[in-house]
C-alpha cells in the first residue's frame, strides 16, 4: 500500500474519532467538557504520532515495521472508542 493511502485512512479515521467528541460535547447534556477536550487532543496526538511514523518508515524491515504500525494504531482507535463509550 503506498504511504499516501495509508496517511489518507488515518487520517479518515482520525477525523471520525474527532467528530464523534465534538458530537457528543454537543448533544450530550452533562458530559464533562474537561474529559472531552483531554480526549479531542489525544485524538489530535495520535494524529500526529502516525502520520510521522508513515513519513520515517523504516528501512531494510519494512513489512515487519507496517505490521506493527496497523497494530498500534489499532490499538490507541480501540482505547479511544472505549474511552468514547465511557463518557456517556
Amino acid at each position: 500500500m503506498k504511504r499516501r493511502i495509508l496517511k489518507k485512512q488515518v487520517n479518515y479515521i482520525v477525523g471520525e474519532l474527532f467528530a464523534e467528541c465534538v458530537v457528543l460535547s454537543k448533544v450530550v447534556p452533562g458530559i464533562d467538557g474537561q474529559k472531552v477536550d483531554e480526549l479531542m487532543a489525544r485524538v489530535l496526538y495520535m494524529q500526529d504520532e502516525f502520520i510521522s511514523r508513515i513519513s520515517h518508515t523504516q528501512p531494510g524491515n519494512v513489512k515487519g515495521f507496517y505490521k506493527a504500525f496497523r497494530a498500534d494504531f489499532q490499538a490507541q482507535v480501540d482505547a479511544i472508542i472505549d474511552e468514547i463509550g465511557n463518557l456517556h
